[in-house]
């Protein structure tokens, strides 16, 4: 079980991720969840593997691993409920984005990120573990983190194959897990309580969304 270290400050996605976009768009980065420092009930021991340590959990993702030290193991959903699916955009590039999760000080990440230009998956956290991606310790423990690369006021990032692949991918989630495909239970970043940020902003398309979902 990890350490809590809830005393440490809380360091936001703002303070982590570095880019233009930080002049013109200040609260809309994805933010660094460090209260999910708190391990809760459930956490694996950090020298409990994976199982099948290098496989995503769903066909056509690829496996590219955050940092250990960037979440919390844990048996979801046995140890803590999965209702919900949080939709983020990262306010980088899909490979930068990838690169934070790898690194150790950076103390964010998130289940999964969607590239712009074909709609390509990679997952980088375990579902059965809380990714620290909402800003909210109960609602990390409750959700799946979805990440889309791009930036908020920039919708040519918003792809049909964005759309479409992620929409599959949120679908399979909530089959998983039981979890209805509409507007309260597939939220934006924003919606959750607590949080001071914008994404995925007013340029995300939840109607096309929400239908892509249900007809995956």
């Amino acid at each position: 079980m990890e350490r809590e270290r809830t005393a440490a400050p809380v360091p936001t996605r703002r303070r982590l991720l570095q880019g233009a976009a930080l002049a013109t768009v200040p609260f809309t980065l994805f933010s660094g969840t460090r209260a999910a420092a708190h391990s809760g009930t459930g956490a694996r021991p950090a020298s409990d593997p994976h199982p099948n340590p290098r496989a995503a959990e769903y066909p056509s993702v690829e496996w590219q691993p955050a940092s250990t030290s960037n979440y919390t193991r844990s048996t979801r959903p046995s140890a803590y409920p999965v209702d919900h699916v949080v939709v983020h955009v990262t306010q980088e590039t899909y490979a930068d984005t990838l690169a934070i999760f790898r690194n150790p000080d950076r103390q964010v990440s998130a289940h999964y990120v969607v590239r712009s230009s074909d709609g390509h998956v990679a997952q980088c956290v375990r579902e059965a573990d809380i990714a620290w991606h909402a800003g909210n310790w109960d609602y990390n423990t409750r959700s799946i983190g979805i990440e889309h690369e791009g930036w908020v006021d920039r919708p040519e990032y918003f792809t049909d194959a964005m759309y479409e692949q992620s929409a599959r991918l949120t679908a399979a989630i909530c089959t998983t897990y039981g979890i209805p495909k509409d507007r309260e239970h597939i939220i934006a970043h924003h919606e959750v309580p607590g949080s001071d940020h914008t994404d995925p902003g007013p340029l995300w398309d939840w109607t096309r969304y929400i239908r892509l979902v249900n007809f995956a």
